[in-house]
């Protein structure tokens, strides 16, 4: 049988759904822990948005004519983002998941992206011998916590709704953080009204685009992400990426009602600096 990859289109979503929701919750319960994905009609509308956004790469993989798999690869920033990659239970372990991986990589290649990262799940070690015999490096262990609201302000610092006029403030704060910016994503995340920004001493010191699981969020120090936690309504999807190397941050987020649900890796190829800050990384970095 022969595996052909094309392109995604948007009529594709509710197959890439229905694998995806079937990969994730397969892996998941294998292991004892909640998908990521609760049910294949979410999964489909996630596909759905994904496959008509001009600022993602999908690759299908076909199977003699059937849909078997897909990969993203979120090119709206400098820095690229993998995922999520799904291969149907079907076929997993046949080689559909490297011939996905090398295309997005191809892709990286092609546009000159200076550096490519990914998280994955810490229990699904075929994937995590994968990504490491592509060449991406481990950089850091990563908790998805989620709870109720946790409320409240930390004290010096103010955190309100993000606006355009924020923008070029909140790109300056990511390079200095993390040495690129993430113009694209914010640019989203403003249009759709998500995006916050905490000040400290009158100046704009941290900003989110949201707190999900899909969302990242930067910060001078960790009291501006402290700030931004706290005055989050709720926590999306699975729940928010907390670095584990930040122990105050996350010692503060399990005094305050949150859980650990699952560990996550953390995985780069080329551009890559030590953060100079605080940060949560979405679950593509």
């Amino acid at each position: 049988m022969e595996l052909v990859l094309r392109t995604g289109r948007p009529e594709d979503a509710a197959e890439c759904g229905r694998i995806c929701y079937a990969a994730f919750s397969g892996i998941a319960l294998e292991h004892g822990f909640a998908s990521d994905i609760p049910g294949a009609e979410v999964a489909a509308g996630m596909f759905a948005t994904l496959l008509d956004h001009p600022g993602f790469y999908c690759v299908v993989a076909e199977l003699d004519g059937r849909l078997v798999g897909s990969n993203f690869l979120d090119e709206r920033s400098p820095v690229v983002g993998v995922g999520p990659i799904t291969v149907d239970p079907v076929v997993q372990n046949g080689g559909v998941g490297r011939r996905l991986m090398d295309d997005v990589m191809r892709r990286a290649a092609e546009r000159r992206a200076p550096g490519v990262r990914l998280l994955q799940s810490g229990y699904h070690s075929r994937s995590f011998a994968l990504y490491a015999g592509l060449g991406f490096e481990f950089r850091e262990t990563v908790a998805c916590v989620q709870g109720p609201p946790i409320g409240g302000t930390v004290d010096g610092y103010e955190v309100r709704p993000a606006t355009d006029a924020d923008l070029a403030a909140c790109n300056a704060l990511c390079r200095r953080v993390h040495g690129t910016d993430r113009a694209g994503e914010l640019a989203d995340a403003l249009r759709a009204g998500t995006a916050r920004v905490s000040e400290h001493g009158g100046r704009i010191t941290g900003y989110a685009t949201d707190l999900s699981f899909f969302a990242h969020a930067v910060g001078e120090s960790t009291e501006d992400i402290r700030a931004l936690i706290a005055g989050a309504p709720a926590f999306g999807g699975p729940g928010i990426l907390v670095p584990a190397s930040n122990s105050a941050l996350l010692r503060w987020c399990l005094r305050n009602g949150l859980k650990v649900q699952q560990l996550m890796s953390l995985m780069t190829t080329g551009l890559y600096s030590e953060p100079a800050g605080a940060y949560l990384p979405s679950v593509l970095y």
